[in-house]
């Protein structure tokens, strides 16, 4: 089964409140899950020093007038800035730096991240960022890597997503979702772990995606954002611990992330003055599950609602733009498991059909178009 199908139906079941497994581990085995689990327990010892707690980056950022933008961050460890000595250094905290510089205006930071977090505990950091912040312009949501070393059902930890972002939409604030890592480019995880950390990574960042848009989000894919750049230089860009992110390496997410977030915010005023999707950056309108398919081999991307002559949904589900806002800082990984497979589009979109080239990530655009 292609990642799109699988993303497809793991979004669905979650909408439905099934299951599909653990993690997706029944089609592995309880052998292969032996390995991991020795597996894991060798990478524990190799992991370096671990870390009390995050730095506090709650407060207002920026020195421009007017009231503040207000920007509440939900999810793990990297949403909370674990690996770095310094509230500015955290991802909220160069995200809302950038806001503020690009608005003119003060961000306000409220961070209910929790280290360790799962999915299903998105609806306890709501709640309470909600309690502080009753009215969001803006969420930032950076959660997945748990779900899978934890062995969460991918349709229940989708689920829990996508209640959460519904949630924070009907608030009336923009959400911007940074998907589950590729923790298969965590370097001291050895083989055949890394093989199967990468393969359920990506596919819980397909489904991650396909439930963040229909619930009206953005999401942008992570990937190995920091993969190739660690090899080359992991004293930079990953904390003493070799596992979170330095400073350098939180720096290079945010940079993924503040365009999409900045977007949502209108910063660019691209609800004024619309820019239709370049199919000579790879982008273009489908359905989602098929622009999720290809975001997840290329970090940086972003995901995001749109329509087709004015309809929102074609028989293969929601339609979906998918857009290049950064240009990548490496090549993307081609190190798949399980190679994509072409879908046709029936209803005329012409995303996936036998003249796309899955590794270049290209998803051709359509001329009556819209986006949301």
């Amino acid at each position: 089964m292609g990642r799109a199908r699988r993303a497809r139906r793991i979004a669905q079941t979650a909408a439905y409140g099934g299951g599909v497994g653990v993690a997706g581990l029944g089609a592995i085995g309880a052998l292969s899950y032996g390995v991991l689990r020795v597996e894991a327990a060798l990478t524990r010892r190799i992991v370096g020093q671990r870390f009390e707690a995050p730095p506090v980056d709650a407060g207002r950022y920026g020195a421009g007038s007017g009231e503040p933008i207000r920007l509440v961050m939900l999810g793990d460890s990297t949403a909370a800035g674990l690996g770095v000595d310094h509230p500015h250094e955290t991802i909220g905290a160069t995200i809302a730096n950038g806001v503020a510089a690009f608005s003119g205006r003060p961000v306000e930071v409220t961070n209910v991240a929790v280290v360790g977090a799962e999915s299903p505990g998105l609806e306890s950091q709501l709640e309470r960022a909600l309690a502080e912040t009753p009215s969001p312009d803006v969420a930032l949501l950076l959660i997945g890597a748990n779900d899978v070393t934890h062995r969460i059902d991918r349709s229940v930890a989708v689920r829990h997503l996508e209640m959460t972002v519904r949630r924070l939409r009907e608030t009336g604030a923009e959400v911007v979702v940074g998907t589950c890592p590729d923790l298969g480019a965590v370097e001291p995880v050895p083989q055949p772990l890394r093989w199967l950390a990468r393969r359920w990574s990506r596919d819980l960042a397909a489904a991650q995606t396909v439930a963040v848009v229909e619930a009206g989000g953005r999401a942008v894919s992570i990937g190995d954002m920091l993969g190739a750049a660690f090899t080359a230089d992991p004293q930079t860009l990953f904390s003493a611990d070799r596992f979170h992110p330095s400073a350098a390496g939180y720096a290079r997410v945010a940079a993924a992330l503040l365009p999409s977030v900045s977007a949502a915010l209108d910063l660019f005023g691209e609800r004024t003055t619309p820019t239709r999707p370049s199919p000579q950056r790879g982008e273009g309108i489908g359905p989602v599950a098929r622009a999720a398919t290809l975001a997840v081999a290329h970090p940086g991307t972003e995901v995001a609602p749109a329509e087709i002559a004015g309809q929102a949904r074609g028989r293969q589900g929601r339609w979906a733009v998918l857009r290049h806002r950064i240009r990548p800082a490496v090549p993307a990984s081609t190190a798949d498991p399980q190679p994509v497979s072409h879908e046709a589009a029936p209803d005329g979109a012409a995303v996936g059909s036998a003249s796309t080239d899955d590794s270049s990530g290209r998803m051709p655009s359509r001329e009556d178009t819209s986006v949301r």
